[in-house]
C-alpha cells in the first residue's frame, strides 16, 4: 500500500460538496473550506478523509476539489451500434472506495449480460458481488456501475444484481492487481 500513501495530498473544499461515508454509505455534504485529505483518486472517484472518516466523493464533482471532473468518452464505432468492449471499459472506471482496484480487476463483476433492446439500444443486467456481505458500499457501488454504464453509447437499462454466492475471495483478484496490492 507504499502507492496509496505516495497519492495523498490536502485540499480545500471549494463548494459545498456532497459525499457518502465509507463503509456505510452514508450521504453527507462537506462544507465548503474545509480540508480533506484525498486517499484514493482512481476511476474518476474520490476516496477523502474528513473528521476522521472515510468519504466518497463522484468524479462529477471533482470540481469541488479543484480538480478536473472525469468525462468518460468512448472511441466511437462507425455502425452505429453497441459495443460490449465501451460496457467492459466503463465497468473498468467503477474502483472499489476502500481499496485502489477497479471492481473488474478486484473480481466483483461475475457475470454481463447483453440484450438486445428497441431502437438499437442494448440492455445491460450486470451479476456482481462485494468483498463482503456486511460491506456497506453496496448500493454506492451499484450507483456507480449504473451509472458508468448508462454513459456507454446505446446501452438501454442497466440493472444491477447484487450475490453472495459464490462468496468473493482474494483469489478472485486478477494478478495484476494483486501485484499493485502486494499479495504477489
Amino acid at each position: 500500500m507504499m502507492t496509496l500513501q505516495k497519492e495523498q495530498r490536502m485540499a480545500l473544499v471549494q463548494r459545498d460538496c456532497p459525499a457518502r461515508l465509507v463503509p456505510s454509505g452514508e450521504p453527507i455534504t462537506i462544507a465548503r473550506n474545509t480540508f480533506v485529505t484525498i486517499t484514493q483518486a482512481k476511476g474518476g472517484t474520490y476516496t477523502v478523509t474528513h473528521k476522521g472518516n472515510m468519504a466518497r466523493i463522484d468524479g462529477t464533482d471533482a470540481d469541488a476539489l479543484g480538480l478536473e471532473p472525469v468525462e468518460l468518452h468512448f472511441t466511437p464505432f462507425d455502425d452505429n451500434h453497441f459495443h460490449k468492449e465501451h460496457a467492459w471499459e466503463a465497468l473498468s472506471t467503477v474502483y472499489d472506495p476502500e481499496i485502489p482496484v477497479n471492481i473488474v480487476e478486484l473480481g466483483l463483476v461475475y457475470d454481463v449480460d447483453f440484450i438486445p433492446a428497441a431502437d438499437h439500444k442494448t440492455d445491460v443486467l450486470v451479476t456482481m458481488t462485494l468483498t463482503s456481505p456486511t460491506c456497506g458500499m453496496g448500493q454506492v457501488l451499484t450507483d456507480d456501475v449504473r451509472y458508468r454504464l448508462q454513459k456507454v453509447p446505446h446501452i438501454g437499462s442497466v440493472d444491477v444484481n447484487i450475490v453472495f454466492d459464490p462468496p468473493w475471495d482474494r483469489d478472485r483478484i486478477s494478478d495484476e492487481a494483486k501485484l499493485e496490492l502486494g499479495l504477489l
